[in-house]
């Protein structure tokens, strides 16, 4: 017979009443499990490990599965992750059935870097079953969900996206699926994006779209907009203290921070590593906060070299980052991610710093009403779009920096590149989820108005090329006319555009550094301008470097500037001379004079807002 519990309004009374009725075998496990509770919500995770493992090794009980199951929960919150398995499989032991023992053995495993090993266990409680949509309804949910955002991660995109369309045919309304559904949809080229689904009409798709997946599917800068701040009021507490004074330090060297996940081989870092070094280290005092993946690329040491201070805050959460950032006492905070993954904006809402910019990582609006400021120029934010973006233009004469450093493999021959030595080569090198069915079947025109010419694109997943093949099909095109070129390192990847003839850019998200790459190595782009920010930015790039006959407006005008460019022996050649003289003498690659004009852009934003 269990002696009853003498519980105290001392908790450490109460723990050691019941550790010694563990010890001796008589403490019930509801009793157990009420004194869990309190040192629980008294965060004495520890003191709660020690008493469900006295109790365990004490007492024996039909709920010990349930016992084992607490345990490894607590475990997990303390990151004892090993220990927190074991205990989900002694659960599991004690009843095979337990289903959330499963889904958290999963879970706990996927925390430890087996994402394989998670998705086997997931997918068995969906083959026995253990969970179906009538049975155990919101754990067969969840079951899914993990399951379709971890086969995401690891890019078995095409599985990835079955998971989600079946947890939304389950529940349509799940916005945060139908966000990751989308985007999964548009990488794989999967048209049209927007598929009708029972109970999931049209607009609620669309006003699901992530901010990056809108960038694809629309130009319309009101809608992007709207995206944005949907975005922000959903995903962004703005309820915060603002955490720098409005009036800014009086430092003497302005302490200027950059903000990213991409101080690492991304195109961010390289774009703007040479902006890193060449600011002027006696006006201003350089950090970079950092929750980068540590690749030890060269790339990621020229960073961090150009940096005064490199501060790592990966393992901060959003509250301690800002923080963090303000004890640094930084007067200009400059956002490198905007609102694309990886984004961290409840960083920004705390405003750590008095001015707060974005710039070169997200093409769009971020609705973000901490940021101040976006870098542009007058090409990409003209005066009628500026209602379209809830951050200031800050106006540069052009917006792209562009690293002079950037190595370049030995020039290899079409043959080594897979590609025919006697034809018209057009390429697009940018990621898949760029294309959408209009651009595509604008491509395919193309090809067949220039006999002998190929597409070269990226080889960006394998369900993205099986449609784009079917699609050239649907066009007449032949497959051997569309040629795939695998991910190589940047150095390769950059020698890859001397044997192409025309860029083709993407619309209506333009390509960004793939297009200022294709110019730096000397190869003319086609793009086609729209209303937006991501439409606008190869425009931006041609309009410095005086090309503006390689700008087009419609998608016919794109069409036969494309085909008379590939038929006309002339006109290429002579704008490939015109790209590599002004090359040697536009701000777009004269980076000393481009980290004036953005010193001199940010200063004058700077003495604006705190009105030194």
């Amino acid at each position: 017979m269990s002696e009853p519990l003498i519980e105290s309004p001392n908790l450490d009374v109460t723990l050691v009443n019941a550790l010694q009725l563990a010890e001796q075998a008589l403490l019930e496990p509801m009793q157990l499990i009420a004194v869990a509770d309190r040192l629980g919500q008294a965060l004495r995770h520890n003191d709660v490990v020690r008493l469900y493992q006295t109790w365990l090794a004490r007492c024996s009980s039909s709920a010990d599965y349930i016992v084992q199951f607490n345990l490894g929960v607590t475990l997990s919150q303390l990151e004892q992750l090993p220990a927190a398995e074991s205990a989900y499989r002694a659960a599991i032991m004690r009843k095979p059935d337990f289903a959330q023992a499963w889904f958290n053995l999963g879970a706990v495993i996927e925390r430890q870097g087996r994402p394989d090993n998670a998705l086997i266990i997931w997918q068995s409680m969906l083959d026995h079953p253990l969970v179906g949509p009538a049975q155990s309804h919101e754990l067969y949910i969840m079951v899914l969900n993990s399951m379709g955002r971890l086969m995401e991660e690891v890019r078995q995109l095409n599985t990835a996206e079955a998971k989600l369309l079946a947890s939304l045919q389950t529940d349509p309304q799940q916005p945060k699926v139908i966000q990751h559904w989308v985007h999964l949809r548009q990488k794989q080229c999967e048209w049209p994006v927007y598929t009708p689904l029972e109970g999931l009409p049209y607009g609620d798709m669309l006003k699901a779209t992530s901010p990056l997946a809108m960038l694809s599917a629309t130009d319309d800068p009101g809608l992007q907009l709207a995206t944005a701040l949907r975005f922000v009021s959903e995903r962004v507490n703005q309820r915060v203290p603002e955490l720098a004074p409005k009036q800014g330090y009086q430092h003497q060297r302005l302490r200027i921070g950059f903000l990213s996940s991409d101080f690492c081989l991304h195109a961010v870092s390289l774009l703007m590593v040479e902006l890193f070094e060449l600011l002027d280290k006696q006006r201003f005092e350089v950090y970079g906060f950092c929750w980068s993946r540590e690749d030890n690329s060269a790339l990621r040491a020229r960073v961090k070299t150009a940096m005064d201070h490199f501060i790592q805050i990966g393992k901060l959460d959003d509250t301690a980052a800002a923080q963090a950032i303000r004890e640094q006492e930084i007067d200009i905070l400059v956002d490198l991610q905007g609102l694309t993954s990886g984004a961290r904006p409840n960083i920004l809402a705390f405003r750590p710093a008095p001015l707060q910019i974005t710039y070169l990582g997200f093409p769009g609006p971020t609705g973000l009403p901490c940021v101040d400021y976006v870098i542009a120029d007058r090409y990409l934010i003209p005066d009628a779009e500026k209602p379209f973006y809830s951050e200031k233009p800050l106006y540069l004469p052009v917006f792209q920096c562009s690293d002079r450093q950037r190595p370049v493999a030995a020039l290899p021959s079409r043959a080594e590149c897979g590609l025919p030595a006697d034809c018209f080569v057009f390429c697009c090198f940018n990621n898949n989820y760029k294309f959408n069915e209009e651009m595509f079947s604008s491509w395919m025109r193309i090809l067949a108005q220039v006999p002998g010419s190929v597409f070269w694109l990226l080889a960006d997943n394998q369900w993205s090329q099986a449609n784009l093949l079917e699609w050239a099909a649907r066009h007449g095109v032949a497959a051997e006319r569309l040629i795939f070129a695998p991910r190589v390192s940047p150095e390769l990847y950059l020698a890859r555009y001397t044997v192409a003839d025309l860029f083709l850019d993407a619309y209506p998200f333009n390509g960004g550094t793939t297009v200022n790459d294709a110019l730096w190595m000397g190869l003319p782009v086609l793009t086609r301008s729209g209303r937006t920010f991501a439409s606008r930015m190869a425009g931006s790039l041609l309009t410095a470097l005086e090309l503006p006959e390689l700008i087009t407006v419609t998608q016919e005008q794109y069409e036969q500037r494309a085909i008379e460019l590939a038929i006309d022996p002339v006109q290429l050649p002579e704008l490939r001379a015109r790209l590599l003289r002004e090359r040697e003498q536009s701000l777009l690659f004269d980076m000393p004079r481009f980290v004036r004009s953005f010193e001199s852009g940010v200063l004058a934003a700077f003495e604006n807002k705190v009105q030194v």
